[in-house]
């Protein structure tokens, strides 16, 4: 009971006079979009951290690892997603209850806290069930991340100016996974060395893959500090208007209840979320956008490895890349939305899952593409295959994650400001139960295992695209009509 008295919102404060408002807004407005933008960076740091230790922990005990393979990796990585998809949407909830400020900083708090004990207590790494253990509670902390961040985009920016801006928002997850894989090449160099492991027989081992863990970890932690002071939760809470009667930009979305009130679970979820047929074709569309997400992204380092097209550094980079190519691609992505489409989104998602598809079917052939391709550009077939491998890796990246945004942008531009959170949690948790721990962890784990080995799972990528694409395109018509309505 104390904890939700400590996360309840922030109450109105006294109005500012007049002439402080328009300075006060946008001084606010910047500081709240930058603390949600490291703090939700910084979530990213403690999220991936197994992906990037998953080779060197399947290596033999005498070795450094701990004798994984990639079902049991799956498995303990699926954990995360399980506990994030179902989080994501009960903290949706939660947090359009709460103070989006303490509620944030809160869940990257433990969340680090977490990583930072998988890695410095050998007992949790080197045991599966431990492993899932902390690897579900993480999941289940860093479902407290996104939903304040919605909130705090429905209260602080206005319908027609949301999909750009949360489109340079949403880079923010991109970022923390591309600096997740610095972070981690930075950690093993730096901090490496300290980790070593007691071997049954008396003998030591060098475990240097535990500073994954650790250091990103510890980053998030500082970011903490950071996000306390620049977040605020509404801008009534500092004395300033509604950001809609500020700018002269009502929703096209009837609030039928004040903008902080608080509306039973039970009749949002029923009249808001269950009854709305496009929101549940966004939710499907999410799985399948995320299954491609996660299984290109969360398995790169794992699958270059294994297949020896990169090394442990170049994979490393590879997967930095891949991330950070989703920074400008984001972007694009939210100004075709905003100014070609006039803040439509489905047309977007749709042309950005087709690009995805011919990046995968590159990422696929690298190397018979190498092998053509080699002689005529004078390059050794090695040099010519990785090249291919980072492009691909970078254009999957650069497109994939506007869908992503915009998925979530249409399902918030759906409902009222009151159920944006929920909105978001609804569509996450088909994404991240269904298309990431289900399809991207588990059964592409099992498939990586199986006698298709790792070209199954590439038509699994690519059968999921299309069903992305199909299904963005059937919600086109739909939010042409509430476009028409407003």
């Amino acid at each position: 009971m104390r904890l939700l008295n400590f996360l309840s919102p922030a109450p109105p404060a006294a109005p500012l006079p007049p002439e402080k408002i328009d300075p006060a807004y946008k001084r606010l407005r910047l500081q709240v979009f930058a603390g949600a933008f490291i703090g939700y960076a910084a979530y990213y740091l403690v999220r991936k951290n197994l992906a990037l230790a998953s080779h060197e922990m399947k290596m033999p005990v005498e070795q450094g690892g701990l004798g994984y393979d990639n079902s049991q990796i799956g498995l303990a990585m699926s954990a995360l997603a399980i506990a994030y998809a179902f989080s994501k949407f009960l903290m949706g909830s939660l947090s359009d209850r709460s103070d989006a400020r303490k509620f944030m900083v809160l869940g990257l708090v433990l969340a680090a806290g977490v990583m930072l004990a998988v890695g410095l207590l050998p007992f949790i790494a080197s045991s599966l069930a431990w492993l899932f253990v902390f690897m579900f509670l993480a999941g289940w902390i860093s479902g407290m991340g996104w939903p304040p961040c919605g909130r705090i985009m429905a209260h602080w920016f206005s319908h027609t100016e949301r999909s750009f801006k949360m489109s340079i928002w949403n880079t923010s997850h991109t970022l923390g996974n591309g600096l997740l894989g610095n972070f981690a090449h930075w950690g093993v160099t730096l901090i490496g060395g300290l980790f070593v492991y007691t071997l049954v027989d008396g003998g030591t081992v060098a475990q240097p893959w535990r500073a994954v863990f650790v250091f990103p970890a510890a980053v998030a932690m500082v970011l903490a500090l950071f996000c306390w002071w620049a977040l605020r939760d509404t801008p009534r809470s500092c004395g300033l208007p509604p950001v809609a009667q500020w700018r002269n930009d009502p929703s096209p979305v009837k609030e039928k209840t004040g903008e902080e009130n608080k509306i039973p679970f039970a009749r949002l979820f029923v009249e808001y979320i269950f009854k709305n047929k496009t929101l549940w074709m966004l939710a499907l569309a999410n799985a399948f956008v995320y299954l491609v997400r996660y299984g290109v992204g969360d398995w790169s380092v794992t699958y270059l490895r294994e297949t020896g097209i990169l090394g442990a550094s170049a994979s490393k980079l590879a997967f930095s890349l891949h991330n950070y190519a989703g920074i400008p691609g984001t972007i694009l992505c939210g100004l075709l939305s905003a100014k070609l489409f006039k803040g439509r989104c489905a047309p977007a998602n749709v042309i950005y899952m087709l690009l995805v598809i011919g990046s995968i079917l590159i990422y696929w052939q690298a190397t018979p593409l190498a092998s053509w391709m080699s002689p005529g550009l004078g390059l050794a077939m090695e040099t010519t295959r990785a090249g291919l491998v980072y492009f691909a890796l970078i254009a999957v990246g650069f497109c994939i994650y506007g869908p992503v945004a915009l998925v979530s942008v249409q399902a918030i531009n759906l409902v009222p400001k009151n159920a944006a959170g929920t909105a978001a949690g609804f569509v996450g948790l088909f994404g991240y139960l269904l298309g990431d721990a289900l399809l991207s962890k588990i059964v592409m784990g099992k498939v990586a295992d199986s006698a298709g080995g790792w070209n199954a799972t590439f038509w699994l990528l690519i059968a999921s695209s299309v069903l992305a694409v199909l299904l963005c395109a059937l919600t086109i018509r739909s939010e042409k009509l509430a476009g028409a309505k407003m």
